[in-house]
């Protein structure tokens, strides 16, 4: 699978449907199962592909024992959390009403491509996420250049 990139803005139907732009439709290719879960550090959901949840499930596994209580509670709750979604035949898919409540997601929202996922945030919310651009080129210059070494 490709890489998931772009930033594209959405409207939510009073029923909580939606339709997944074209541009990652296209993507996407074929795929129309998904699964969506609350991201874990932001107000957003995550809409995996069927392949990305099986990569992330398998991380999950060989980091927490079945035989920790604590390590297994927590591997029940990222999946006890997450639905199955499947895209109708005009792409569209049905956000959960649960989803709509806790996120506040009221009309509009954006979908943006991370990779391997694709993020869904309130309109209202997904602007704070983000760094001004002096800071992010910063940002990605300190980190493209840790273990470089300089020549003076």
């Amino acid at each position: 699978m490709t890489s998931l990139i772009g930033n594209i803005e959405a409207k939510v139907d009073a029923k909580g449907r939606a339709f997944v732009p074209a541009q990652f439709r296209r993507q996407l290719q074929d795929e129309t199962k998904f699964i969506l879960r609350k991201g874990l550090f932001h107000d957003c959901l995550v809409l995996y592909t069927e392949q990305a949840w099986n990569d992330i499930i398998t991380v999950l596994r060989n980091n927490l024992s079945r035989w920790n209580r604590r390590e297994e509670q927590i591997f029940r709750q990222f999946v006890a959390e997450a639905d199955r979604i499947e895209l109708e035949e005009n792409g569209r898919m049905l956000i959960p009403k649960r989803y709509i409540d806790a996120l506040q997601i009221d009309k509009d929202i954006r979908f943006v491509g991370a990779d391997t996922v694709i993020e869904i945030w309130p309109i209202n919310k997904v602007e704070n996420t983000f760094i001004d651009a002096d800071n992010f080129a910063l940002e990605i210059e300190n980190l493209m250049n840790i273990g470089k070494s300089t020549k003076d």
